[in-house]
């Protein structure tokens, strides 16, 4: 992945003092990461790289768990945590909510999510999703995804009927048979495959390029940009290592999440972990989906995607 160029330190330092957000310097005595049951942050908890690192710096690192993306940029938003992951989508709703977030890394999804139906569903195409009630949490990765996939088929939102559920509450929907298909995310998308009898309708990929983010509460960003920059390199750690021993992966992930090795075998066989910096083809396919949003009335305004991108990230 080519990384974009970024301002020097000397810019940087000069952006912490003028930004209106940035808080008074104190010491940081606690990082709060939010994380999902899956991905690098799993890892780098597993392997405890955070809490060495700043280990030398008296500085301790607090794990917190969320099922989703919007509840966790929520929580960034109001402070109570300062960096954590989420998919494409939740970040354009919080955006668009005025939040007080910034993009500080990147990676592309190539595979691990999509849309389940039942093995024994007569739902054999997209165009067959029309009438369904189709089961996702709004404002995921998991919403973009259908929403593109109903597009490339000729549909509408208005040609499905969109039942918002958690993961945790739309697997036990899908397998009782209360939703007819679910647009989710590994985990959950292997838990469907392996655990409720579902069948891949469509893979993400399929339909259209999709990212994940790792994104910071503004004001600890702009105030702490060395500890930022150290988590990211910290992640970058975890990646490398994650692309080159996927099978331990899996073990750490269901060690950290209590989701079965089955599971995650699958998952961390087909997942990318590589992280990168947020390059313009990435903001570009990001305001594609913000761009989406608007038009769909899903968000209540247009936004501007590079607006709230870290220009501090380069050492």
């Amino acid at each position: 992945m080519k990384r974009r160029e970024f301002l020097g330190l000397s810019v940087a330092g000069a952006f912490v003092a003028l930004s209106p957000g940035a808080r008074a310097q104190a010491p940081v005595k606690e990082i709060r990461i939010g994380y999902q049951k899956t991905g690098v942050l799993v890892i780098t908890r597993q392997q405890a790289i955070l809490e060495k690192q700043f280990a030398a710096k008296q500085i301790a690192i607090k794990w917190i768990e969320f099922t989703s993306g919007p509840p966790l940029l929520e929580a960034m938003s109001t402070g109570s945590v300062d960096l954590g992951a989420v998919g494409d989508s939740p970040p354009i709703f919080a955006q668009a909510a005025n939040a007080n977030i910034v993009y500080v890394a990147a990676s592309p999804i190539t595979n691990g999510q999509g849309i389940l139906v039942p093995a024994s569903s007569s739902i054999r195409t997209i165009a067959d999703l029309k009438g369904k009630r189709i089961g996702f949490a709004k404002g995921t990765s998991a919403h973009n995804v259908l929403i593109a996939t109903l597009e490339k088929a000729g549909l509408t939102y208005a040609d499905i009927t969109p039942v918002y559920l958690s993961p945790p509450d739309a697997g036990p929907a899908f397998a009782n048979g209360s939703i007819e298909a679910w647009a989710i995310w590994d985990p959950y998308f292997a838990i469907g495959e392996k655990k409720q009898n579902g069948r891949i309708l469509i893979n993400a990929y399929e339909v259209a390029k999709t990212n994940s983010f790792y994104l910071a509460n503004r004001d600890f960003a702009n105030t702490n940009v060395q500890h930022t920059r150290d988590i990211i390199a910290g992640l970058a750690e975890a990646a490398r290592w994650a692309e080159g021993n996927r099978d331990a992966v899996a073990t750490a992930l269901a060690a950290v999440t209590g989701v079965p090795l089955e599971v995650q075998t699958v998952a961390a066989n087909r997942a990318s972990f590589a992280i990168g910096a947020v390059t313009e083809p990435i903001i570009e396919t990001q305001q594609a989906v913000a761009d989406r949003f608007f038009k769909l009335g899903l968000i209540p305004k247009p936004i501007v995607v590079r607006d709230i991108v870290w220009r501090n990230t380069q050492t």
